[in-house]
């Protein structure tokens, strides 16, 4: 083969060609005399040494090397186009990728829609998606790993995180139907937090330093530490004891009947308010595809009662 570079000019030439099924239609659509057209397929069948169009007919017709190198030529031309693309974006201002880190407590297929609205909007601008609990939201974005995330709130953020509410999220304590506090559950009996403390605890556990040790609603010294809700709410079903859950993600064990509702008397209704909210350090604020991706968090809402 030659060693002469083959263009891109004659790989949207080729496509051109096989989109509009003749060398005229190229032509016409390329705004070029069909010559020119003829000869810039000419020189690619002579670069890569193979023919591409079976021209004894009175249309071109692929031949088996022109439909094997199609879906090829096409790859490069879209990776082209793709690469352009981001360069504007990134001209206007667009941030060339996202990172971005989200609380456990995020409903899961509201995370999903926002994502794919962003992917429809932003298709150049990659995103690096992180899920996190607790504390290590916070921690990834005060270091600089992430360019903003959505946090549940804190009693101390480092004092370079700017932060706006987002909209709650309903937590429940539960246990399984089969546990010991459930009898007391369905008769609507309040369950005081000494009785609780003679079960064990299911607990997330916040894996940063940034809030490491600190303890939100923990009963007493008989816990298990989880790292993620979904092994946590796999041992609230099986019996293992109980705890706190966000309602969206129990709300289908609930109504099945697999997990029951406990009020803790100290702790009042079976039901609270946790804040999320979103993130950034303040002097680093997202940019236009971030600003939209938080706008779409927000436009979602909290899950419905």
């Amino acid at each position: 083969m030659s060693g002469e570079p083959i263009t891109l000019d004659q790989l949207a030439v080729f496509l051109s060609i096989v989109e509009h099924g003749s060398f005229s239609g190229a032509a016409r659509k390329l705004g070029r005399a069909q010559s020119a057209v003829s000869y810039a397929i000419a020189n690619l069948e002579r670069l890569i040494e193979l023919e591409l169009f079976d021209r004894t007919g009175r249309k071109p017709v692929l031949t088996e090397a022109g439909r094997a190198l199609l879906d090829d030529a096409r790859a490069v031309h879209g990776q082209v186009d793709h690469l352009l693309a981001r360069a504007q974006r990134m001209r206007e201002g667009v941030e060339a990728r996202l990172s971005v880190a989200v609380d456990v407590f995020f409903p899961m297929p509201k995370l999903l829609t926002a994502l794919a609205s962003f992917r429809r909007r932003y298709p150049e601008v990659p995103v690096h998606l992180r899920t996190e609990a607790l504390g290590a939201v916070a921690q990834l974005v005060a270091d600089g790993a992430v360019q903003f995330g959505v946090s549940v709130p804190l009693r101390d953020f480092p004092s370079a995180i700017e932060r706006r509410p987002l909209w709650p999220i309903e937590m429940v304590t539960v246990c399984a139907a089969d546990h010991p506090l459930a009898q007391r559950a369905r008769a609507d009996e309040a369950v005081p937090l000494a009785r609780m403390r003679e079960h064990t605890q299911l607990v997330l556990t916040d894996r940063s330093t940034l809030t490491a040790g600190l303890d939100v609603a923990v009963a007493g010294d008989d816990n298990w530490r989880l790292a993620d809700l979904p092994a946590k709410q796999a041992c609230l079903i099986a019996g293992f004891g109980w705890g706190n859950m966000p309602r969206h993600m129990v709300e289908g064990d609930l109504a099945e009947g697999r997990l029951v509702r406990v009020e803790v008397s100290e702790w009042g209704p079976a039901t609270y308010i946790v804040e999320m909210c979103t993130i950034h350090r303040a002097a680093s604020p997202p940019g236009p595809a971030g600003r939209w991706l938080l706008e779409q968090f927000a436009r979602l809402g909290a899950p419905a009662p």
